[in-house]
């Protein structure tokens, strides 16, 4: 069986899984793609043996759609609010049509250098956990598909976004290189997923309103 949990904000991805573990009494129990802490929304968990042997093809194959703030002027070391600040530019005020034309250049197939502090493997080793060491992180690119980039709202320094993305995007890294191609650096606010595959937020479910009573009622059989 499967949850589709609606991730508070503070919680690991882990954190959910432990809850739903306790709440389920069932011990194999996992998720389908992480979010960061500081991130909200759909997170699709797996309980039982069978389902969590199918959570990799929801990480590997399915796109998956985020609502996304991002600050422009600055940079962090995490490309998100949670890290230093990097570099700051405050000189560089882009425009409604700079910050609208940028954002084109970001659709289709694209190659993506993930953030340093990230889960990537590097000899053995999480990109993060080097990077917390003070060691030089140097990652390599991959390749990932945005489907959508639309601009919402834009009001500096707050630009409000829609992304549609293959796997293994990091919208992170996406507002790293937005600002960077404004010329102004910029950084990860606030992040929500709306969507995975055919699966959208409004189907999922506050984890507080999950109990050992009601929760079969919101789970479902197949993907």
């Amino acid at each position: 069986m499967f949850l589709l949990i609606d991730k508070p904000k503070g919680m690991t991805s882990h954190d959910v899984v432990d809850r739903v573990r306790r709440i389920t009494s069932e011990r194999k129990v996992g998720h389908g793609g992480t979010l960061d802490p500081n991130a909200t929304g759909l997170l699709v968990v797996g309980v039982g043996r069978e389902a969590t042997k199918q959570l990799g093809e929801i990480a590997k194959n399915k796109g998956k759609t985020y609502e996304a703030e991002i600050f422009l002027g600055e940079e962090r070391e995490t490309d998100d609010i949670e890290g230093k600040i990097a570099t700051r530019n405050e000189d560089i005020i882009p425009s409604f049509g700079d910050v609208k034309s940028v954002v084109k250049e970001f659709v289709g197939e694209i190659e993506q250098v993930p953030p340093s502090f990230s889960a990537v493997k590097m000899e053995g080793e999480k990109a993060y956990e080097k990077a917390r060491k003070g060691e030089e992180v140097k990652i390599k690119p991959r390749v990932v598909v945005i489907y959508k980039a639309e601009l919402i709202d834009y009001g500096y320094p707050l630009v409000e976004m829609v992304f549609e993305v293959s796997s293994g995007t990091y919208i992170r890294a996406l507002a790293r290189d937005l600002g960077r191609k404004l010329g102004c650096g910029a950084y990860l606010v606030n992040l929500r997923r709306t969507k995975i595959g055919e699966f959208s937020i409004a189907q999922a479910v506050n984890l507080d309103n999950l109990s050992e009573d009601n929760w079969k009622g919101y789970a479902i059989n197949s993907l």
